[in-house]
């Protein structure tokens, strides 16, 4: 098996992350490994703001955009996926494009959906629950789990009928 990163070499470093139920593996090289600072050493000289800081995609290449900095805090691109995280609010939208995958891949979804509280009203708690069987209903569809679909079909109509009646 080759390094997935180069293709050149043997791979000796095997990775696999899980995220909201989605399995990606990666496999590397020894030198791919260490460019992206993997490794057996690496586990010994462990550093929170190194993890943090690579789960932002930073580009392999640095670009005119690595220039533009948040009007606010000042900081670039760059700085915010060394520290993992944004210097103020003004952040997310100056680099909204960039960090907009890394959010999705971190949290799994990119809106904030919040909780219904216990003593809402049954049509917002309805409304809430309607809501996410049909995300659930668009991601078994895209899955093609046509068995888990029909149930869900079948909750959503069932629920839909009752605020009928």
């Amino acid at each position: 098996m080759y390094c997935d990163h180069c293709g050149k070499r043997p791979a000796t470093t095997h990775i696999k992350k899980t995220v909201n139920g989605k399995t990606t593996q990666w496999n590397l090289c020894a030198h791919c490994a260490a460019e992206q600072g993997i490794g057996a050493m690496s586990m010994t000289g462990f550093d929170l703001n190194d993890f943090w800081g690579s789960l932002f995609a930073q580009p392999a290449k640095v670009s005119p955009q690595d220039t533009v900095r948040c009007e606010d805090c000042g900081r670039s691109f760059k700085e915010i996926a060394e520290l993992g995280r944004p210097g103020c609010p003004t952040c997310y939208r100056t680099f909204y494009d960039r960090l907009l995958p890394s959010i999705q891949r971190i949290h799994g979804k990119t809106q904030h959906t919040g909780k219904v509280a216990e003593k809402a009203e049954e049509s917002v708690k309805k409304d809430h629950e309607l809501k996410a069987l049909r995300e659930q209903l668009a991601q078994h569809i895209q899955n093609q789990e046509y068995e888990q679909c029909a149930a869900l079909r079948d909750r959503i109509r069932e629920l839909e009928e009752g605020e009928t009646t």
